[in-house]
């Protein structure tokens, strides 16, 4: 089992930075190979936006490719998602999902964040 928690969302104008950090706890945690930030806007489906890999890849969504960075700190067991120059059509709720070993997958709770223009 995997709990994960989102922190750091909020409003921001257009133009800013907000850090989203998702604390990893529970047993599994040391099988975790995947890791990834979705958002989910108002009347659309949740999208992938930045993914991490166990041996260090990334991957990013081309609407986010050179504003957002995923990283991994293993001291505090988060992985966070740097935004920068935030746009209001990057509002919506972000959740943080990891993969284990095995191929369950676990979500958090989701966090809002909202970016006004």
């Amino acid at each position: 089992q995997v709990d994960l928690v989102e922190s750091g969302g909020g409003l921001v104008q257009a133009g800013g930075s907000l850090r989203l950090s998702c604390t990893m706890s529970g047993r599994e945690t040391k099988s975790i190979y995947f890791m990834g930030w979705h958002r989910q806007a108002p009347g659309n489906q949740r999208e992938l936006l930045a993914s991490l890999r166990i041996e260090g890849t990334t991957n990013y969504d081309d609407s986010v490719k050179g504003r957002f960075t995923i990283s991994r700190d293993n001291a505090k067991s988060t992985v966070n998602l740097q935004m920068s120059s935030l746009k209001p059509e990057d509002t919506g709720v972000y959740f943080c999902e990891v993969v284990v070993y095995g191929g369950r997958r676990y979500w958090g709770q989701g966090i809002q964040v909202t970016v006004s223009s």
